[in-house]
């Protein structure tokens, strides 16, 4: 890994953990804001105590601590910070990982569960070995998210009340990708971390607003690509990119995988 530089497609402060990896291995790490996240507004509380009452859930999963923050932060702005801690509470906690945990667990809210897998794939294992079949689960999660995780719940057997929070757009934060751009156009990128689905979508977006579909193409080709997981690595397959994918879907197993690319 001495001397390679590596990108992730995250902004430089949700990438403090991949930056120390990569320093510790004595390689360049460069941070791409690639998505940024328009809120659905204060109304989302609401939406979300709304259906809590009607519903009556036995279980929320929260599956980024994005969302954790963010349904918190809007709860605290208008007044509805301790109905949401109690809305929450009532019912059994599920974090989609470590970092989400932490996020609910900042906010007082006790985690019951975290899957082993930390995936909407986990999340659906947790419920098989709870044997939840015909119980109510309510996830507060982005527009952007894909169906899988709600049709897989249902699959087991769960009614599936999903409140969106936010949708996500292409980074402004064009600043950050000047040096990515010139090193990446001499072919000086070794690698590329891709975090999630919208951040394959926004980085393309990007990037063809300067570059040609062809020469984007066949500049991927000589770089390392790394998916963080299955529905990444899909979306990058899309774009005819040819992902590895890490098999611990975190930002450690990705540079994990990286690391494991360079020393074949």
């Amino acid at each position: 890994m001495q001397g390679k530089v590596i990108a992730i497609t995250r902004s430089k402060e949700d990438s403090e953990e991949f930056t120390k990896l990569i320093s510790n291995a004595k390689a360049k790490a460069i941070s791409l804001p690639t998505i940024e996240l328009v809120s659905k507004g204060d109304g989302m509380v609401d939406e979300f105590l709304d259906a809590v009452k009607i519903d009556d859930p036995d279980y929320s999963v929260f599956m980024s601590s994005k969302a954790v923050k963010l349904l918190f932060d809007t709860a605290k702005k208008i007044s509805k910070y301790e109905k949401l801690q109690l809305a929450v509470a009532n019912t059994t906690v599920i974090a989609v990982g470590p970092k989400t945990k932490t996020a609910l667990e900042s906010e007082g809210i006790r985690v019951s569960h975290v899957p082993e897998r930390f995936s909407s794939v986990g999340v659906g294992e947790v419920f098989t070995f709870l044997n939840a079949d015909g119980k109510k689960v309510i996830v507060p999660r982005s527009g952007a998210s894909t169906p899988f995780l709600a049709q897989l719940l249902k699959k087991i057997g769960l009614k599936v009340k999903e409140v969106y929070l936010y949708d996500v757009k292409s980074s402004s934060a064009l600043s950050y990708w000047t040096e990515f751009k010139e090193l990446f156009s001499k072919n000086k990128v070794d690698g590329i971390i891709f975090t999630s689905a919208s951040s394959v979508r926004a980085f393309f977006d990007i990037m063809l607003s300067d570059v040609d579909e062809k020469t984007l193409k066949n500049n991927l080709e000589k770089t390392t690509i790394i998916a963080i997981g299955p529905f990444t690595a899909d979306e990058l397959k899309k774009f005819s990119a040819k992902p590895f994918i890490a098999d611990v879907h975190t930002v450690q197993g990705a540079v994990d995988a990286i690391k494991s690319c360079f020393a074949r």
